[in-house]
């Protein structure tokens, strides 16, 4: 088996299509970062989201609770 490359300059020169290769590469990688930094992004807030409705239905519970048993004693 020959490797495809003699070298490490012939490597990264590409058969001088280096420039728009690793150009290439270096922006798929870079769309695939963002991509997962948005996706992290996205989960915090929907978690923060959830967190602020779970704690605004306890509010509301305990309100109404509380509302029920104030009724209640002054029946």
């Amino acid at each position: 088996m020959n490797p495809a490359f003699s070298s490490w300059h012939d490597f990264f020169a590409m058969g001088g299509y280096g420039f728009y290769v690793w150009l290439a590469v270096g922006f798929t990688l870079a769309s695939l970062a963002m991509l997962a930094a948005h996706t992290l992004w996205q989960r915090r807030q929907l978690l923060k989201s959830v967190r602020q409705h779970q704690a605004r239905e306890r509010r509301i519970r305990a309100a109404k609770m509380k509302q029920a048993a104030s009724q209640a004693a002054g029946e």
